[in-house]
């Protein structure tokens, strides 16, 4: 660039300098350029502060027809609770109608949405507690026609009554179960006690047992004595029986009385056989009786012993059930005592544990005190955008065609002007940022972020029309369309369509936002830098493509604007 150059881009720029400082006209439209981009990122800001701040003023209606139940002779009435909850409830203008008043109305635009409890409401909810159990139902109504916001905001509404009706079933629930423990633990606790009434029954059994034990123990050595006895006797009784018939049979071979004379010598040694054989049959019972006495004597004896054993056995029988009886009377006493434990907790506190047993503690990175300032980076970029759109539309950017200067020279001589209105807008915007208290981390950086980006966007926008006329100002407008929600300002890119996602990369406002939002809720370096690096180089990319193409494009530009002029239209 020759000195030449440098001293014609500084003429251009005296003359536009000069031109708008010495018209009235021009000035006032100027401060009007200046001031307008700021009015839109801020009166948005404004409005999206905190738009959940103002739902009181949302009516709500509710209609209440449940009639009510009884359980455990005492009377519920699920929905008259819900309606004196929500009374204190001032999220919502709740309004209580009739069911025709609630229908009626959300149908005609008098409420946005409203909620009918049905006359079973509380019977179905008692339900829950019987064999067959009924789903409790609530009936939300709303009219999304109204307006595309308020029906999403009045599910929230919707959604706290829904909980309080859930925390009430719930609470019911746990503590229909929470008299049933306490029925367990009574039942438990009366088992427990029967339990060791039967041990001490038991116990006194197995002493009576062990008397009784003592004296068969006893008879047994009695029996035991009188069977050696009779064992002994049976012995000798058995030797002289033998003796006996060993004489009988002596006396029966020695004589045959076939052979004596009758009379009276023959009667005698008759009768003396007779009587011999006789000895020898009594003596031959007399043994078999000596023989089954001793072993009578001797089963006398084992059936002693066994019932020793028996009676020792039944004692430690006794014993050993009424130690197992013991130990389940205690833990059953144990297991009672746990039980009481947990039934003598306040319901009222047990209710919200039940209905909440565990917390989300929630920890906020970077936490914005309010919806505004957490939507203000892409408002502010958004605003730059459309202020560098407007400035750049209103004041002409120049065209070498037809004039001394060169392409080169009318481009950096006219880009002055522009970078200057962009300082004077983004100071304007920043200003108004402090004012209505837009969260700020980092002012320093923020200022310096703003000025930038408002700079950068100006430079863009004036090359785009710059090199291509009325071509850059449908460019500048078309990338505003798709930067609206191809940048992940508002919503997450991730839920955009694919052709956000395919775009985001390479929107300059997706960058810009970054760095601001950096700045002001929270800087962190690593995210800053590459942000603040890739803006720079759309910069400098589409300085460089403006310019290559320029010095053919001006030529086509003034000829395609000479046209639209023609037609007194543009």
């Amino acid at each position: 660039m020759s000195g030449r150059d440098i001293n014609n881009i500084i003429e251009i720029m005296k003359h536009d300098f000069h031109s708008a400082l010495l018209n009235p006209i021009v000035i006032t439209v100027l401060i009007a350029i200046i001031i307008l981009p700021s009015l839109y990122a801020i009166i948005n800001i404004e409005a999206c502060w905190d738009p959940y701040e103002k739902t009181g003023n949302m009516k709500f209606a509710v209609a209440n027809l449940d009639n009510g139940t009884t359980y455990n002779n005492m009377s519920i009435n699920v929905g008259n609770e819900l309606v004196n909850t929500l009374k204190n409830n001032t999220d919502f203008n709740w309004v209580f109608v009739s069911e025709s008043e609630l229908r009626e109305g959300v149908k005609n635009g008098t409420y946005y949405s409203g909620i009918i409890i049905p006359q079973n409401l509380s019977e179905n909810v008692v339900s829950i507690s019987s064999e067959h159990p009924k789903t409790a139902i609530l009936y939300y109504i709303v009219n999304d026609k109204t307006n595309p916001v308020a029906p999403r905001i009045a599910q929230q509404g919707a959604n706290a009554v829904y909980k309080e009706m859930n925390a009430k079933i719930v609470e019911f629930i746990n503590l229909a179960a929470y008299s049933k423990l306490g029925q367990l633990q009574s039942s438990l606790s009366s088992g427990s006690a029967k339990l060791s009434s039967g041990a001490v029954q038991l116990s006194g059994g197995a002493g009576q047992i062990q008397a009784g034990a003592g004296q068969v123990s006893s008879g047994a050595g009695q029996i035991q004595a009188g069977a050696s006895q009779v064992s002994g006797g049976a012995q000798q009784v058995s030797e002289g029986s033998a003796k006996v018939q060993q004489g009988a049979a002596q006396i029966q071979s020695s004589i045959d009385p076939s052979t004596l004379p009758e009379g009276k010598i023959k009667q005698v040694v008759v009768g003396s056989l007779n009587l011999a054989n006789a000895s020898s049959q009594v003596a031959g019972g007399s043994g078999n009786l000596a023989q089954s006495s001793s072993q009578l004597a001797m089963g006398s004896s084992q059936l002693a012993q066994g019932s020793l054993s028996l009676a020792a056995g039944a004692s430690l029988l006794s014993s050993s059930a009424s130690s197992a009886l013991y130990a389940a009377a205690a833990a059953l006493g144990g297991a009672s005592s746990s039980l009481a434990g947990v039934t003598g907790i306040n319901e009222s506190v047990l209710g919200q544990y039940f209905y909440s047993p565990i917390n989300l503690e929630k920890v906020n990175l970077y936490q914005a005190s309010n919806y505004g300032s957490q939507v203000a980076p892409f408002y502010l970029v958004l605003s730059m955008w459309v202020g560098a759109v407007i400035t750049c539309v209103m004041i002409r950017p120049g065209i070498s065609a037809g004039t001394k200067y060169s392409p080169l020279e009318m481009y950096f001589g006219k880009l002055g002007f522009y970078i200057v209105m962009a300082l004077l807008q983004s100071a304007v915007t920043i200003t108004l940022a402090f004012i209505i208290g837009i969260d700020i981390d980092n002012p320093i950086m923020f200022i310096f972020s703003c000025m930038l980006v408002s700079v950068v966007f100006m430079i863009l926008i004036y090359s785009f029309i710059s090199a291509l006329g009325q071509v850059g100002k449908g460019l500048s407008i078309l990338l505003l369309v798709f930067q609206i929600s191809g940048t992940g300002g508002i919503y997450p890119i991730e839920i955009m369509d694919p052709i956000f996602k395919v775009l985001y990369p390479f929107l300059p406002m997706t960058y810009a936002i970054n760095i601001i939002r950096e700045s002001a809720l929270g800087l962190l370096w690593s995210n800053y830098i590459p942000s603040f690096l890739v803006l720079l180089g759309i910069l400098v990319a589409t300085v460089i493509i403006c310019l290559l193409i320029k010095d053919k494009a001006d030529e086509a530009a003034h000829y395609f604007e000479s046209k639209l002029e023609e037609s007194d239209l543009f």
